[in-house]
Order: C-alpha cells, then sequence, then structure tokens
C-alpha cells in the first residue's frame, strides 16, 4: 500500500529541477559578461583608431588599419570587418571619427551581423 504523502524519489527530480534552472543561469550571466567584454574591446579599439588617425603624419585609413588589428588580436577578425573612419568638424574644430559596426554575440562569440554600431571621435592633431 502507497501512502499519498510519500516522498520517497522527489530529491532526484528536485536536484534535476533545480541543476537545469541554476545552469541556465550561469550561462546567462557568462554570456551577458561577454556582451560587455565585446562591446568594450571594440569600443577601446575605436578610440584608439581614431587617436591614431588624428595624429599629424597618419591617416585615416591608418586609424581603420590600428582599429582592426586591435579587434582581431581581442575577439577574432569577423569582429572588425566594418570600420569606417572619417573627418567631421564640429565648430571650428576638425574631429576623426572611427566607427565600427560588429555583431552581437547571442550563444558565445556567433551572432547577427552589424548588430552593434560603435563610435569614438578624437581631436586633430595641428602643428600650428
Amino acid at each position: 500500500m502507497r501512502r499519498s504523502g510519500d516522498d520517497s524519489g522527489s530529491a532526484p527530480v528536485e536536484f534535476v529541477l533545480v541543476g537545469t534552472l541554476l545552469t541556465l543561469l550561469t550561462l546567462g550571466v557568462l554570456q551577458l559578461a561577454l556582451c560587455v567584454y565585446v562591446r568594450n574591446v571594440v569600443h577601446d579599439a575605436a578610440v584608439e583608431g581614431a587617436y591614431q588617425a588624428a595624429l599629424a603624419d597618419e591617416t585615416l585609413a591608418d586609424g581603420e588599419v590600428r582599429t582592426r588589428e586591435l579587434i582581431t588580436r581581442a575577439i577574432g577578425a569577423a569582429y572588425a570587418t566594418e570600420v569606417a573612419a572619417s573627418n567631421i568638424s564640429h565648430g571650428s574644430e576638425d574631429i576623426v571619427r572611427v566607427t565600427v559596426r560588429t555583431p552581437m554575440p547571442l550563444v558565445g562569440l556567433l551572432g547577427s551581423p552589424g548588430m552593434w554600431e560603435v563610435s569614438a571621435d578624437a581631436p586633430v592633431e595641428n602643428l600650428q
């Protein structure tokens, strides 16, 4: 005869349910941390590229190359495919802007291309 209030056998089921929930939660936090890391790497590379291109003896292409190089070293070439540098005027000052369009990592480093756009500015160096 079985009693209706018997708890035998419930521990393995509880372990599987709680373990699955905790595993999914941990993986979600790790993926969020990876997204923040990728965004910071891309932004820092754009800043570095903008300052490189803003130097008096450098070109916009030099800034793009520097940005691509930094991104490729840190997270891979797939994240450095769309890099553009341009000169813009802000009042009486000339500014170099480096813009990077990159995938947002959704599962590991896999993601949809061009979901994030990061840009950085640097004042153009004058030797006058």
